[in-house]
């Protein structure tokens, strides 16, 4: 089908499509409730690659293979954490919140860090 849904697929009831807004939904809530995430990249090439592909979103990147999914995610960290163990907890937290919501087989989840933010003292 076209980009913007995606198919789970039920033996012998069919096929059930959803936007992939909601696969993107999930995602940003995810990352964005680990601590030790700043943001998700939203740069000026991600803004540009918005207009011209049509999966990228706020520092989300999904690309859909036969009949599994793989994830990109672009993010800041803040300085100061341990960059493995907040990459791994985003993992884990987008794995659990797509399985727990949507019957869709994930290929991978990779997580890259863009940049590093420091807290604004207050």
């Amino acid at each position: 089908m076209k980009n913007n849904h995606y198919p789970i697929e039920f033996s012998n009831k069919g096929k059930v499509f959803y936007n992939k807004n909601i696969l993107l939904s999930i995602i940003n809530l995810a990352a964005k409730e680990i601590a030790g995430v700043s943001r998700l990249n939203n740069n000026f090439a991600s803004r540009i690659s918005k207009f011209f592909c049509n999966n990228l979103y706020e520092g989300v990147k999904i690309v859909s293979m036969q009949d599994t999914i793989a994830i990109h995610i672009y993010l800041n960290v803040y300085y100061g954490v341990k960059v493995t163990e907040v990459v791994y907890k985003v993992q884990e937290s987008v794995k659990n919140g797509i399985l727990a919501m949507i019957d869709v087989k994930i290929h991978s989840i990779n997580v890259h860090v863009m940049g590093v933010d420091f807290k604004k003292e207050q």
